[in-house]
């Protein structure tokens, strides 16, 4: 049997048990998935706006370590992270190294604002959105981290809970 009526018969068996519905969204879906991860992987500039109105791009942190966290409100690790954030953030803004936080799964603007004022976040917040997604990545878990070398091309995503010890170790700028 050629290879081309094998496909054929394949494909046609396919199609009889799943509906066409199903197997186009999935073809978009993982299309969309590639080039989203595609897009992230060879360092395609983002554009994130965050609750203030300002702009990031990430060729504007050029020289600088990027991670991008996403988080949630609900969320007991990314609570704990926090703190270890904001203190990476205030001390190294100015020389080497920028933190963008990405909320999701919230209720409404209110509730973000009023966690980011309970927390002390000082590092700007961007509500997360597809259009989020399509350019940094989805998450299987919260909080995860898109790390950025100063080069701006991303070198670990982290997933689960993020300490300073741990960026500091990978900026190679760790206290031994």
């Amino acid at each position: 049997m050629n290879h081309l009526r094998w496909f054929n018969m394949s494909l046609c068996s396919f199609f009889e048990k799943t509906s066409m519905k199903n197997f186009i969204l999935g073809l978009l879906l993982f299309t969309f998935s590639q080039l989203s991860m595609a897009d992230t992987i060879d360092g395609v500039d983002f554009l994130l706006k965050d609750m203030a109105g300002i702009k990031h791009q990430l060729s504007q942190y050029k020289g600088k370590w990027v991670l991008v966290n996403y988080w949630a409100t609900w969320c007991p690790p990314c609570l704990e992270e926090v703190p270890d954030l904001v203190n990476l953030y205030d001390h190294r803004k100015k020389t080497d190294l920028m933190v963008l936080g990405v909320v999701f799964d919230y209720k409404d603007v209110k509730e973000v604002a009023e966690y980011v004022d309970d927390m002390l976040i000082s590092y700007p917040i961007v509500l997360g959105d597809d259009a989020v997604i399509a350019q940094i990545g989805s998450a299987a878990v919260l909080p995860t981290t898109f790390i950025y070398n100063p080069q701006g091309e991303l070198v670990k995503i982290k997933r689960g809970l993020i300490t300073k010890q741990y960026i500091e170790k990978l900026m190679g700028v760790a206290k031994n």
